[in-house]
């Protein structure tokens, strides 16, 4: 059976990043991300904002070396961001209370900046998420996907008439 194990959102940091280094020289940066799913109010019929709150984290490691270093430096609390990654399930015991604790995060593999940061400075290589075509069936009336991508429509091309061999 398959396994697929990944995660893209684009949302907004909920706090600064917090980092901390490792004895090895690794390094590994946590923050907060929200990210909102919209739904139809059954009693208003209005469309509500439902946010969702992840904690990530994400490591110097891999081809890129430096991620946690970049976001540690140049992202912070509302700024919006893509993040891709995947999601791990963590299990500790409570110092306090001896119960067992457990929380679902996302591990960041690769992350984009979205917006222009505050000093005027880029935030480094921007590139838009490709966009991800929407099948008319998996909409429903309580999923608001949000507006559609406008897109330029071009006339069809006609061939002279002087070219058609008949």
């Amino acid at each position: 059976m398959a396994n697929l194990n990944k995660v893209m959102l684009i949302g907004r940091l909920t706090r600064d990043p917090e980092s901390r280094t490792f004895a090895s020289g690794g390094k590994v940066t946590n923050f907060g991300f929200a990210v909102n799913n919209r739904r139809k109010n059954a009693q208003t019929g209005q469309w509500e904002d439902d946010p969702v709150f992840v904690e990530c984290k994400i490591f110097n490691r891999g081809e890129a070396g430096k991620q946690a270093d970049l976001l540690e430096q140049n992202v912070r609390k509302g700024q919006q961001i893509f993040i891709e990654g995947h999601l791990t399930f963590e299990q500790w015991d409570d110092k306090t209370s001896g119960q067992k604790r457990s929380t679902l995060k996302v591990i960041v593999d690769n992350f984009q900046y979205l917006e222009r940061r505050e000093d005027g400075a880029g935030g480094g290589s921007y590139q838009r998420p490709a966009a991800v075509p929407r099948r008319a069936a998996e909409r429903s009336d309580d999923y608001d996907p949000g507006p559609e991508p406008e897109m330029e429509s071009q006339a069809p091309q006609r061939a002279p008439d002087a070219d058609i061999p008949f």
